[in-house]
């Protein structure tokens, strides 16, 4: 019997934050008891009294695999890489965290670029509060040992396209009604502060940046890998 992750979906909507005003400050390169300083922290309060970051996953199991498929709980991904990476798995964790919308419904465009970049700086800390909750939520409740985590879209277009989104927020449920996030046209995610993807064990350390041929990326993480890059190719 399939069991599906729309099933056993579960939301975690009260995950703690503590937005530390100086280290967010040291972040943008605000000098303290500075007009920038106090604009900031008038930021920081605003956020603090909306913010709700949230996260969604699953327990979900690999019910097949193909040449470059692999259906999960009934909701067929489309990627060699994930198909190699998940050979020998057979519980994974698709998973979304997020910011909150609450943020972009709080604060609407002033078109000033430097207030801009101070509130994109605080949703992200935000999604990082989400993302470190969920990841000891996980650890915490499954006792997972050493484990990697793929994203549509994070790294080169052939590895995992971004259009596979679609049957991840499929293989969640109601991803919207639950934690609030969006899937525009495009496949980008709304909020923007919001990371998506499946968790899986494994004994070795995989990133998606080891198979990413973008030359400049300010946020890779690990150096490309030709030789991995190639070996999940179409032989």
């Amino acid at each position: 019997m399939s069991h599906s992750g729309r099933d056993n979906a579960e939301a975690l909507t009260r995950i703690p934050f503590e937005l530390d005003t100086p280290t967010l400050m040291t972040r943008v390169h605000i000098e303290p008891d500075t007009e920038d300083a106090t604009e900031f922290e008038e930021l920081i309060n605003r956020a603090r009294d909306v913010a709700n970051p949230k996260a969604l996953y699953a327990e979900s199991f690999v019910e097949a695999k193909g040449d470059d498929t692999v259906r999960i709980a009934g909701v067929t991904f489309t990627s060699r890489a994930l198909r190699k990476n998940l050979d020998r798995a057979e519980r994974v964790f698709p998973l979304i965290a997020t910011c909150g919308h609450e943020l972009d419904q709080a604060r609407q465009p002033s078109g000033d670029p430097l207030l801009e970049f101070w509130w994109e700086t605080i949703k992200t800390d935000l999604l990082m509060s989400a993302r470190k909750h969920l990841d000891e939520h996980l650890n915490r409740k499954f006792l997972l040992g050493k484990t990697s985590t793929m994203s549509p879209g994070a790294g080169d277009a052939t590895v995992w396209p971004i259009e596979q989104q679609r049957e991840l927020f499929t293989l969640l449920g109601d991803v919207k009604g639950r934690i609030g996030v969006e899937l525009t046209a495009s496949c980008l995610m709304v909020p923007n502060k919001t990371v998506s993807g499946i968790r899986f064990p494994t004994e070795t350390d995989f990133r998606s940046c080891q198979v990413c041929r973008r030359a400049v990326c300010p946020s890779r993480s690990a150096p490309f890998d030709r030789e991995l890059w190639e070996s999940i190719q179409h032989e």
